[in-house]
């Protein structure tokens, strides 16, 4: 039931960054007003939290559960799944920084909306971080079956 419960909690977590992403895809756009910032700030916020928390059901799904660490820690595509989960963190730093500074911007001037250039730079990134993250299902399955 332990493997179970670890395995469901990070097929979860998984699915709800995977959501998360998607929101960030559609709401960076053009001519965000205060609202819609403080929605994408808060929005995230949430991206981070369940980025660390997957990393945690994850690595411990990976020392206590059914096939333990001595299978995943050999396994080339178990740490191309970390690779690339990584990859998409990184990536995630520079859209997290701009949500900030326009949060800031947009506190000390209600009326900001953040340039037309800015968020074009910004949303490139998830475009990127979802093509990325497309791959962590494939290295999954790989890995599973993997001897």
């Amino acid at each position: 039931m332990h493997d179970l419960a670890l395995a469901i909690a990070h097929h979860l977590l998984v699915f709800s960054l995977a959501g998360i992403l998607a929101f960030e895809l559609g709401a960076v756009r053009r001519g965000m007003d205060a609202a819609a910032l403080r929605r994408l700030a808060s929005v995230d916020l949430w991206y981070g939290i369940l980025a660390g928390l997957i990393l945690v059901v994850g690595f411990s799904r990976a020392v206590f559960a059914a096939k333990g660490w001595a299978y995943y820690s050999v396994n080339p595509f178990f740490w191309a799944k970390i690779a690339a989960f990584l990859v998409v963190g990184m990536l995630s730093i520079w859209p997290t920084v701009a949500f900030i500074r326009w949060g800031r911007a947009c506190r000390a001037d209600a009326a900001f909306s953040p340039p037309d250039a800015a968020v074009r730079g910004v949303r490139r990134i998830p475009y990127a971080e979802a093509c990325i993250f497309a791959l962590i299902p494939v290295f999954a399955a790989i890995m599973a079956r993997y001897q």
